[in-house]
């Protein structure tokens, strides 16, 4: 019976999963392997999704809630990218504000589908920016002890932790949070990776081709607490169509968008756990992102490209009010396309808090 690879991508918010996901998508596609890859959102319009499809690359999503409380979901949804031909390789990127995943996803898989699986390591992303304060215990992380929590948890359960963004960190910088890993997670293997750069995934694609029993923390996790984390944090999807009489740089706007963003989020002291805007105009497309108050927006993947229409989508996960997060991400869009004297038509907004979360299994044993 053919069995197929599933990778499991874990982190945080902003982490640098869908980054990764491409590089190894790409990796084993140069492999002469067929790979699907499964993103999931607690809303539909993921940035993620639109951005790896329009890599080329044969992606389903699971929305409505995590992996987890979506289990059958996720399964179906496997079976639909193979229903030309089965996949050799699926790689599945998890709500950034989930964890528990060997209990609810890995070990359903195991012990529910073992004869169709087999499974890789669990690496869990680790971002620098947030990954620092959080691991010191620093005060004015930006996130409650309840959302910390989740980030901490995710290390927990991981089979390999990877630090990413290494090309932005200084030597000493990156032994700190390595000696900080190592001193809270003894026995984690380390990883150092860039997913922007490609640093480090020689490791970490020799890492994912190992066989063995892997996914086995079972987490001792406190659900009201996750629940109440994963709830102060606002959660944002919206869908629009940006039209001017004359030609603008869509990059240029993207970015805009997430600068404007970032200072409102600032003055109003909300810490962004990630931003993501993406523009689609004839199989073009480019993405601007920021990942936390102390990095600076970046143009992620460039579109060089001229526009006077463009499909947009903003997706924002922000420590507020999730009203109070979609009035600010209509202003700063109003205002940036204003500024371009194009109009905007908001076509769909989603602005919530996620729910507690409601796994469909799950097993408190690890079986071998």
């Amino acid at each position: 019976m053919h069995s197929i690879r599933y990778i499991m991508v874990g982190g945080f918010l902003g982490a640098g999963k869908t980054t990764s996901l491409g590089r190894l998508a790409k990796h084993y596609q140069d492999q002469g392997l067929r790979v699907g890859i499964v993103t999931n959102d607690q809303a539909a319009n993921l940035v993620d999704t639109n951005s790896l499809r329009s890599q080329g690359f044969q992606v389903n999503e699971v929305a409505g809630a995590c992996f987890c409380c979506r289990f059958n979901d996720l399964m179906s949804t496997i079976d639909t990218l193979g229903l030309k031909q089965l996949p050799d390789v699926i790689l599945a990127e998890p709500v950034g504000s989930c964890t528990d995943l060997v209990a609810t996803v890995l070990q359903p898989i195991k012990q529910l589908y073992d004869a169709k699986f087999s499974l890789a390591p669990f690496p869990v992303i680790l971002k620098p920016s947030h990954g620092r304060k959080v691991l010191r215990g620093e005060k004015g992380s930006g996130f409650s002890p309840k959302a910390e929590y989740i980030l901490r948890k995710q290390l927990e359960e991981a089979d390999a932790i990877l630090i990413n963004r290494i090309d932005e960190l200084t030597p000493a910088e990156l032994k700190d949070l390595i000696d900080l890993v190592e001193e809270q997670f003894p026995g984690t293997p380390v990883l150092r990776v860039s997913a922007r750069t490609g640093a480090g995934f020689d490791a970490l694609t020799e890492l994912l081709d190992q066989r063995g029993d892997f996914g086995r923390k079972v987490l001792d996790i406190d659900y009201d607490t996750y629940a109440e984390g994963e709830a102060e944090l606002g959660w944002l999807n919206s869908s629009m169509s940006v039209k001017a009489p004359q030609s603008f740089a869509l990059d240029e706007l993207l970015l805009n968008i997430v600068e404007r963003l970032s200072e409102r989020l600032k003055l109003a002291g909300f810490e962004a756990a990630h931003l993501k805007t993406i523009g689609l105009w004839e199989g073009f497309f480019g993405v601007a992102n920021l990942i936390s108050s102390e990095s600076a927006p970046e143009l992620s993947l460039p579109s060089s490209c001229q526009v006077q229409e463009v499909d947009v989508i903003v997706n924002a996960r922000v420590a507020c009010d999730p009203q109070e997060l979609q009035t600010f991400v209509t202003a700063v869009v109003s205002e940036a396309c204003q500024e371009r004297n194009a109009t905007v038509e908001f076509q769909q907004t989603q602005s919530f808090r996620p729910g507690r979360p409601q796994p469909t299994h799950r097993f408190a044993l690890a079986v071998t």
